[in-house]
């Protein structure tokens, strides 16, 4: 494959046969130029404002109701009965069985001599004229009440497959997205003529087209000048503003997406009835708008989780952040399909001497009580009281205590083995620092050592367990990591302010209970980053491929506030089994968007039916009653309908009544949603929501 996409034919077919220098076709004077045209359909097509959720890409928006739907066959019977009526009333008409009534209007309205002169063409005409009015006249009237413009819309040529459809005339100008109409009103017109240009030429891509405009938003919002955007889309066209890396696009895409709304497409709404009218059979998609309210998807092992969900979304926001809007960092186990390494810049392989990024143990943070706190929720923060009103105060304590005077003494935070050793109380580390700090003036340092030393000798000291759980990481297997002296090059999650894509693999194999501790860090380390940004005009989003042990009081509090801070998680679970159940039912209202795949157990399905509630709904009871015959000929009609339909005459009642029912109950969730299906909630930023959405995600 050369570099510019062709195919090199010496490599792949047999040596071609000599032909006459005059078969051989002239040369072309210069290479053909690509054709934009795919670009331009992509960019002109319809993207109308619609429900949360639904795929916006050529949608067409359906009724909120479902319109009353007559069956096929009933209707077609009808019709055709119709019209043998309007025909059994014509020809009574006609041949006078009827009287001659009809004619009537004629003779009333029309002058005698119209009718009684010896023209015959013309008293054909009169007449014919006359019956032909009173023939549509019948028509028309069977034709209503046999709904023939119904089996018209349903059955004629409106509803036959089309040819595929002609190209349209391009919009306006002004209206046309090509064209780029903000910058010429802006007064950028030599700008918006060199995109323009490079769009119709087939040298923008869709990646190019959302990163320069969000380079324009940053014009408009003042962090930018004009010249200076006008001067690099001039230098570099559809080249402008690249992303750090210079990549425009990933090596290889699995879902469809959409950057002019940001969307990912997951998959089709279901034609069932549980789902409302106006999203059946629509594309679903999800984009920054429902991220920003955290998602949580629920399934066993082989329900797509990682392939359905979390591929798709990683992949679309890596390039939201090829286009400048977006900072992801996704976390997984190694080797769990999370998307190439080329797809991200920065890939940390915790475990794998051959990684090149090691991974900041401390977030990045010079405060030794900020990186204590978030220490300590990634050590302990599972051992806390699994109430969402706890804490890990008595652990952030006794971490501070060490690293206040350790980072005073050396400029930096203690390694892995040193911390170990100081939590273990080891005299020989303790007895180094307060020498160190004798002298110095910082006695409020040397306090804190001192009711170290006397906490160390307390029966409830939770030195101890810090000590056992650092061990976890202090093995030979991660001798080269979360290195201090600054010799490595360690990943920090302060990195946030700019569109970085990281990929974290997890060393599950053998180091389970490590993998499930550096993921709480890596949660807590994010959530305290998104916090204290200062663009937050980039939307941040963590992905946790398995949550299993992650979810912490302190996690679910992280995640309530990652909204504000235009930040979101997406968050996977086997079961919710593995989440303590005081936290089941305050992480499912963490997370503005839930999904519950199929495979879902009972008990998990009723902590769903309870989160998405109850809703009215009509309820239709039918009653047949044997109908009984008094009378002798009744009673023969009612025989002779026996022997011909097999079963007595009845009578049907119907009660109609509103009853309050869940929306899907733990069984239907359990047992009623098929395989490569999920039933979805979704809530956008604004606080729209979508009821819960049974989902094909393999179409």
């Amino acid at each position: 494959m050369d570099s510019d996409g062709t195919q090199d034919a010496r490599g792949t077919h047999a040596t071609p046969v000599p032909r006459s220098r005059s078969a051989v076709p002239p040369r072309p004077s210069a290479p053909p130029m690509p054709d934009g045209s795919a670009f331009l359909a992509w960019l002109r097509t319809p993207r109308p404002e619609a429900l949360p959720g639904v795929w916006r890409f050529g949608h067409r928006p359906r009724p909120d109701e479902e319109p009353e739907q007559i069956p096929g066959r009933q209707l077609l019977s009808g019709a055709l009965i119709a019209f043998l009526v309007g025909w059994l009333i014509w020809s009574l008409l006609w041949n006078g069985y009827l009287g001659g009534w009809w004619v009537l209007p004629l003779e009333l309205f029309t002058p005698d001599s119209w009718r009684e002169n010896n023209d015959r063409v013309g008293n054909a005409i009169l007449w014919y004229t006359y019956y032909t009015l009173i023939a549509l006249a019948i028509m028309f009237a069977v034709g209503r009440l046999g709904r023939w413009s119904e089996v018209w819309r349903r059955y004629g040529p409106s509803a036959w497959p089309r040819r595929a459809p002609v190209a349209e005339r391009p919009p306006a100008p002004e209206q046309d997205p090509a064209e780029w109409p903000q910058l010429r009103a802006a007064g950028a017109v030599d700008a918006a003529e060199r995109l323009a240009a490079e769009a119709k030429a087939g040298l923008m891509r869709d990646v190019d087209h959302a990163r320069i405009t969000r380079a324009w938003q940053s014009v408009r919002s003042g962090r930018h000048s004009l010249a200076t955007f006008t001067g690099a889309v001039l230098k570099d066209g559809a080249a402008a503003c690249l992303h750090p890396s210079g990549e425009r696009d990933l090596p290889t895409r699995l879902s469809r997406h959409d950057l002019v709304t940001g969307q990912v497409r997951l998959g089709t709404t279901a034609d069932d009835p549980r789902n409302p009218y106006a999203y059946r059979s629509t594309g679903l998609a999800l984009g920054p708008e429902l991220l920003g309210t955290s998602l949580l998807a629920v399934g066993p092992a082989g329900s797509g989780k990682t392939g359905a969900v979390v591929r798709p979304l990683a992949e679309s926001l890596c390039l939201h952040a090829l286009a400048g809007r977006a900072a992801v960092v996704v976390v997984g186990a190694a080797g769990a399909g999370l998307g190439p390494a080329d797809a991200y810049d920065v890939v940390v392989r915790i475990g794998n001497p051959e990684s090149v990024y090691d991974l900041d143990l401390y977030g990045g943070t010079t405060d030794p009580d900020e990186a204590a706190a978030v220490l300590a929720e990634a050590l302990v923060g599972d051992l806390a009281d699994p109430h969402p009103g706890s804490d890990s105060r008595r652990s952030t304590t006794v971490l501070a205590q060490l690293l206040g005077p350790f980072r005073a003494v050396h400029g930096r935070f203690p390694s892995v083995p040193e911390l170990r050793r100081l939590l273990d109380g080891a005299p020989g580390p303790l007895a180094a620092l307060r020498t160190a700090l004798d002298g110095s003036g910082q006695e409020s340092l040397l306090r804190e050592l001192d009711a170290r030393e006397r906490q160390m000798g307390h029966p409830g000291d939770v030195g101890g367990v810090l000590a056992d759980r650092v061990a976890l990481l202090d093995r030979p297997a991660f001798a080269g990591f979360f290195d201090t002296s600054g010799q490595s090059r360690p990943f920090s999650l302060n990195a946030l302010d700019h569109p970085v894509r990281v990929r974290i693999d997890l060393p599950a194999r053998g180091h389970a209970d490590a993998s499930r501790m550096l993921a709480r860090l890596v949660l807590a380390q994010f959530s305290a980053s998104v916090a204290v940004r200062e663009d937050r005009s980039l939307f941040a989003c963590l992905i946790l491929d398995d949550a299993t042990g992650v979810v912490t009081p302190e996690a679910v509090r992280g995640i309530q506030r990652l909204r504000s801070g235009n930040a979101g998680a997406v968050l996977t679970l086997r079961s919710l089994d593995d989440v303590p159940r005081p936290l089941r039912g305050p992480l499912l209202g963490a997370a503005g968007c839930r999904m519950a795949l199929s495979g879902l157990t009972p008990w998990d399905g009723q902590d769903f039916a309870e989160v998405w509630g109850k809703e009215w709904t009509e309820a239709r009871d039918v009653t047949d009653r044997q109908i009984i015959a008094e009378t002798p000929a009744g009673k023969a009609l009612h025989a002779v309908r026996r022997v011909i339909t097999g079963k007595a005459p009845t009578a049907r009642a119907v009660t109609v009544r509103q009853v309050e029912r869940e929306r899907w109950s733990a069984s239907e969730l359990a047992h009623a949603v098929p395989p490569g299906h999920a039933v979805l909630s979704l809530t956008d930023v604004r606080g729209e929501h979508a009821p819960p959405l049974l989902v094909d995600l393999r179409d």
